[in-house]
């Protein structure tokens, strides 16, 4: 038996409109995770984009595991973080960013 290779995951709440959008979006990143053939860990969701807070836990967790992937509802759950370079933070910490879709 081999092991799946984790993924995190990162979700903006402000970027939604309810609580079920929430869960669909969660939903979503643990379909693409079974489907790509990775184990999705954990989903960091961010409740203050200005604050930044979920962010930059997925950062920390991405320096100090093996971790090398996070994925996103959309990329426009990356592309407002802090600043519009956040996928660069995580490509820095050698974290690629896939959107389990595509819109």
């Amino acid at each position: 038996m081999t092991t799946r290779p984790t993924l995190l995951g990162y979700v903006r709440a402000d970027a939604l409109s309810c609580a079920e959008e929430l869960a669909a979006a969660t939903d979503a990143l643990v379909a693409y995770a079974t489907t790509e053939g990775f184990t999705l860990g954990t989903v960091y969701t961010e409740r203050d984009a200005a604050q930044s807070a979920a962010f930059n836990a997925l950062l920390d967790e991405a320096k100090r595991t093996d971790v090398r992937a996070v994925v996103v509802p959309t990329l426009q759950h990356v592309g407002a973080v802090g600043s519009p370079g956040a996928t660069q933070h995580l490509e820095f910490h050698q974290a690629q960013t896939w959107a389990a879709s595509p819109r």
